[in-house]
């Protein structure tokens, strides 16, 4: 999976590469959207853990200028004055991902008029195959309340190291297919306020009712 280690406890990394693209991603929606509703019952009657950190004042402000889709460049000025739910990943990814994207889907479901006020980012650790406009057609399979960023390099360098996220990229192996590689990077989701603050880090541990009341108290 490539050097990586934990962030904070109970947010693990991963990577892995499938040929899963834009065009398999309503399948994978469906598929992980099913996986995270059964995980998601499975755990009500569980004792809760801590899977919800609170990270105010340990991690700076909300700040980013990168690509989206129909070529245009998202700051956070265009998501300012909503919860903004921030998340490192790759369309490629076969697993950790899809698993995210349907759970936040359903965290959406579940806080009903207040899911207006939710901005979902996702942002590609793999910009040489995930276009802007490919990466927006993924994320669109699950919900449309997300955005689907990329950038260069070391756009997406600074933005993950602003948040202490680790991601490796393989080099391919010579003579091999260029565009078959393994990604690792690392899970969970920060959580900024309406202001940009950063709030909460996400555990990818959490189920969706402790999602939903960790954002709840932003929300109001």
């Amino acid at each position: 999976m490539g050097a990586a280690g934990r962030l904070l406890p109970g947010v693990s990394l991963t990577g892995a590469l499938l040929t899963g693209a834009p065009a398999l991603a309503a399948q994978q929606a469906q598929m992980a959207q099913a996986q995270a509703t059964q995980g998601a019952q499975m755990q009500a009657q569980a004792q809760p853990a801590r899977v919800v950190y609170d990270i105010a004042g340990h991690l700076p402000d909300l700040r980013f200028s990168l690509s989206g889709a129909q070529g245009k460049t998202v700051t956070d000025a265009d998501v300012r004055g909503r919860t903004v739910l921030l998340f490192f990943g790759y369309a490629n990814c076969p697993d950790v991902c899809p698993t995210t994207m349907a759970q936040l889907t359903d965290v959406l479901g579940q806080l009903g008029e207040d899911a207006a006020k939710v901005e979902i980012l996702f942002v590609s650790v793999d910009p040489h195959r995930d276009t802007p406009d490919r990466l927006q057609a993924y994320v669109n399979a699950f919900n449309h309340s997300t955005i689907g960023l990329t950038g260069t390099d070391s756009q997406i360098a600074d933005l993950a190291r602003r948040y202490r996220v680790s991601y490796q990229i393989e080099k391919p192996r010579p003579g091999a297919d260029p565009t078959v590689y393994n990604v690792a990077h690392s899970r969970g989701v920060f959580v900024f306020d309406a202001q940009g603050r950063a709030r909460l880090l996400l555990a990818d541990s959490a189920d969706t009712a402790q999602i939903v009341q960790g954002l709840k108290p932003l929300l109001k």
